[in-house]
């Protein structure tokens, strides 16, 4: 909550002494869409990526609030912010331990998920827009073999594009598709038995619909 506190904070200041001309957006978006990504343990000393790679499909759906400054006629910049965590489904994976079969059970949590963006009017109501995405990764993994793999956290970026339909008294409404792409994870254990787990090919397409208000 601190980082997205003090890039909202960064943002108003950077233009406040132009504000009466530029014009500040604040709305709320409600998202929905799919997440794959790809993804092995292996066991052992040394971090070996494997060949063989489990693939992973979630639904999701969310809300977000957003916060932007327009740059003259054809550039916003913004920030959008879950204050909400996501959290995965639950995969168990029955192994061969040491004394007997056992089972994992992973599951990961989403907080403080942060867009940096860019947008650019291409008419009057279309826009294409690119960003970074910043997200921690809480694990909340249960592993019958004594392990655990902690926190981290995951850059991406976006590509995404939209149209925008201004209403009355400063009011408008947005319809957005966008695909994001994140970069790979690798985490090792950090007690029991020595393992790592390395996900890749992380990368979701969304729709979101927005309403928001002009000042």
């Amino acid at each position: 909550m601190k980082k997205i506190t003090i890039a909202i904070l960064m943002l108003l200041g950077t233009f406040s002494t132009a504000s009466a001309e530029l014009g500040v957006n604040v709305g709320i978006s409600g998202s929905t869409g799919v997440f794959t990504a790809k993804g092995n343990e292996t066991m052992g000393t040394a971090d070996v990526a494997g060949s063989n790679y489990d693939r992973a499909i979630s639904v999701y759906g969310y809300g977000s609030v957003f916060i932007e400054k327009t740059l003259g006629q054809y550039i916003t910049v913004g920030i959008d912010y879950l204050p909400d965590s996501m959290e995965s489904e639950t995969a168990d994976q029955v192994k061969d331990c040491e004394a007997a079969r056992c089972t994992q059970t992973i599951k990961v949590a989403f907080e403080d998920m942060t867009t940096y963006y860019a947008a650019i009017n291409v008419t009057e109501n279309f826009y294409v827009k690119a960003g970074m995405v910043e997200v921690d990764v809480i694990s909340k993994e249960a592993l019958d073999t004594g392990g655990t793999y902690g926190n981290t956290s995951l850059d991406g970026t976006l590509l995404g594009a939209g149209y925008n339909k201004n209403l009355m008294n400063g009011i408008f409404l947005r319809a957005e598709g966008s695909y994001t792409d994140f970069d790979n994870i690798k985490l090792n254990s950090t007690a029991g038995e020595t393992r790592h787990v390395n996900v890749k090919d992380i990368a979701g397409l969304a729709a979101k619909v927005s309403i928001g208000k002009s000042f």
